[in-house]
């Protein structure tokens, strides 16, 4: 026996017409719901009046450089208790908001490091309930132009950097405002990397978040402050050696054999055969050398194909390079290097002391110490050192990374500092153009220097002498013939020379102890990321 289905209206089932009755209802009550809404917005807008502020706030049509007034646009940074009763016109983004009543909002404005209070009252004639509304529903992280009053405040405002005046706002426009939430709160990414996570309070915002979010991440007043400091040493770097009679190079980044090991280098399609990206500069600085530039120096990318998922380790970097010539002694190379970073630590103490306070607040470290007179060790020194504290000795013909790190706490607790220098590395842990000491072969005219007990330098005296340079090649399982033109170099005549190599992110990384190289670049690479 077939089962008959009841049909209705338009041929519908009984259970469809249920459910389309159910939909029915529900928009009409959406409807209703909906209606009562803008009813009660009606009757709120009449009780409040014509709104006489419509002309002093809302959004700003697209920035197409309409028109170019010239009005004078004032930094947060330079406010203060000076400027009591000056009209100012900036813009900035919207920290965060409150809503006191519906007479008076508090805006926390922000211009990279620096934030301060803006406050919108209800007045007879500026600003309206709706003006103060409007500018309360406006989303964090919003842009706006600020027009407004500069007024001492009668008590430090401490949830801004600016704590001695707040800004009495005339006029607010909205610039540019958001499309979609935030992945995190600025507030969230900013707390103290040691404050204790109380559940429903905060959330902690991953390292992995962050990066996946580095657009948003990097507005924080800790990132901002992290690469003005990390432009500071470049600049600090550069200034140094220019005063010092050095020249500025440019070299390429696409080679035609590995620089140093093929193991760690990057192939890429060049035409019909190979190139590798560059390692480091260091084969172009000799050749500059033997081409009588003197002094040389690059800031540069350098690139390592090293499947190395650490702390310290990216795959690619910034390099800050310097090669020179020596008359007497391969230690004018390393008095020249150690003069450098300790005008660099210095610079950084005198002239940015405010971002490295910034930084502090997040990444809570004790102060970045060096001494006059640089702390120098030998590598048997070093070894001696760690050996005195329980390592053995037959594990230490490298000191790898756990042991650099217990070398660092052993000189820091014998000797009060975070810098200092290893010289004469064994042969066997240098490369091919590394000069061999004269008195020993078996160590070399070499050095590391180190900070928070992490190398952040290697350099040496380079072999200059062209048959002397391919023996050692020959002997490190180099084959002579792949670097031809580089061993040419040298064949018309080089002088004596030294240089070394410096990654920036470590450097920036270890002075203020960020724990994670990552933070210390822009936008990092590593052998997992790529993106963005």
């Amino acid at each position: 026996m077939t089962d008959v289905v009841e049909q209705g209206e338009e041929g519908l089932t009984k259970s469809a017409l249920k459910k389309k009755a159910k939909e029915e209802e529900k928009a009409r009550k959406k409807a209703e719901k909906a209606a009562k809404v803008k009813e009660a917005e009606q009757v709120r807008e009449a009780a409040e009046g014509p709104d006489y502020a419509a002309a002093h706030y809302g959004k700003l049509p697209l920035h197409q450089s309409q028109s170019r007034p010239n009005r004078k646009r004032t930094d947060i940074a330079t406010l203060s208790a000076k400027n009591d009763s000056e009209h100012v016109l900036l813009r900035a983004r919207i920290q965060t908001s409150r809503l006191q009543s519906n007479k008076m909002a508090f805006l926390s404005l922000r211009q990279r490091t620096d934030t301060i209070q803006a406050m919108l009252a209800v007045d007879d004639k500026q600003v309206s309930r709706q003006m103060v509304k409007w500018a309360a529903s406006l989303s964090d992280e919003s842009i706006v132009l600020v027009h407004g009053t500069v007024v001492k405040s009668p008590e430090s405002i401490k949830s801004c950097s600016i704590d001695d005046v707040e800004i009495h706002v005339s006029e607010l426009w909205l610039v540019a405002g958001l499309e979609g939430r935030l992945p995190f709160s600025l507030e969230d990414a900013s707390r103290s990397e040691t404050a204790p996570e109380v559940e429903g309070q905060f959330s902690r915002v991953l390292l992995d978040t962050r990066l996946n979010n580095r657009i948003i991440d990097l507005r924080t007043q800790t990132n901002q402050a992290i690469f003005k400091l990390q432009h500071a040493i470049g600049d600090l770097f550069r200034d140094y050696l220019n005063n010092n009679g050095f020249t500025e190079i440019h070299s390429p980044k696409l080679q035609g054999a590995a620089t140093e090991s093929g193991a760690s280098v990057f192939k890429v399609g060049y035409f019909k055969g190979d190139a590798f990206l560059a390692q480091s500069p260091q084969l172009a600085k000799q050749m500059a050398i033997a081409a009588d530039f003197e002094r040389v120096y690059e800031i540069g990318p350098v690139f390592r194909a090293e499947d190395s998922n650490t702390h310290r380790h990216l795959t690619e970097f910034i390099g800050l390079d310097l090669e020179m010539t020596i008359e007497e002694h391969y230690h004018e190379v390393k008095e020249l290097l150690d003069g450098m970073f300790k005008t660099i630590f210095k610079g950084l103490k005198e002239r940015y002391a405010k971002e490295i306070a910034v930084v502090g607040k997040q990444f809570e470290a004790e102060e970045f110490k060096w001494r006059e007179e640089t702390l120098t060790l030998t590598f048997r020194e070093a070894v001696d050192l760690l050996v005195e504290d329980g390592v053995d000795r037959g594990n230490l013909d490298d000191i790898n990374t756990e042991n650099e790190k217990r070398l660092g706490r052993l000189v820091k607790a014998k000797y009060d500092t975070d810098y200092f220098i290893i010289d004469k590395f064994p042969l066997e842990l240098r490369p091919f153009y590394t000069m061999p000491d004269p008195n020993d072969p078996t160590l070399t005219n070499s050095y590391d220097f180190f900070m928070r007990g992490e190398e952040i330098l290697s350099g040496a005296q380079r072999i200059h002498d062209p048959k002397f340079l391919c023996r050692q090649m020959r002997a490190k399982g180099v084959d002579p013939e792949s670097m031809k033109g580089y061993i040419d170099g040298f064949r018309m005549g080089c002088p004596p020379h030294g240089g070394g190599g410096i990654g920036l992110e470590r450097v920036l990384m270890l002075f203020l102890k960020l724990n994670n190289i990552r933070r210390a670049s822009l936008f990092p690479r590593d052998p997992k990321r790529l993106e963005p």
